[in-house]
């Protein structure tokens, strides 16, 4: 695949990524559902170095550890990312092909709303499952600046 391209509802910004993504997921924590205004967000990976922009990118510093990225026109949610990590995630649906980005797994589960089933078979995980030291430390510190917490 040589780059997979998207971009928010209004068309001011646009962007492009060199190869693939991966680590595709739904994330269920309360932060990513205020951040969506969605009961889950639909998140795809890469590299930082791999994602270019064009045009006005908004970010909002969600929390002391993440960034979200977005329109300020049209107010369509495009990124998150920690500050720290090299990694970037754009959301599933600003995708032009978002079947490009096939579902590989439920993140932050604690958050799922009970009624929401999926049935899809794919692997859950609660936020701090699985993270390495650094990362687990990352969330230990982290500071909501979400109105209402997380």
């Amino acid at each position: 695949m040589s780059a997979l391209t998207g971009g928010r509802q209004c068309g001011e910004v646009r962007y492009r990524i060199k190869g693939g993504v991966s680590h595709n997921h739904f994330c269920h924590c309360r932060m990513c559902q205020r951040a969506t205004g969605g009961v889950f967000a639909a998140l795809a990976g890469a590299p930082r170095s791999k994602v270019a922009f064009e045009g006005p990118l908004s970010v909002f510093e969600s929390s002391s550890v993440a960034e979200r990225g977005f329109c300020a026109r049209c107010g369509t949610p495009l990124t998150f990312a920690y500050k720290d990590s090299e990694w970037m995630n754009v959301t599933i649906g600003s995708l032009d092909d978002p079947q490009a980005a096939p579902l590989e797994m439920h993140w932050g589960i604690e958050g799922r709303v009970p009624w929401l089933e999926l049935g899809d078979g794919k692997p859950a995980h609660a936020t701090g499952d699985g993270l390495e030291a650094h990362q687990l430390e990352r969330l230990e510190r982290m500071v909501s600046h979400q109105r209402g917490g997380r």
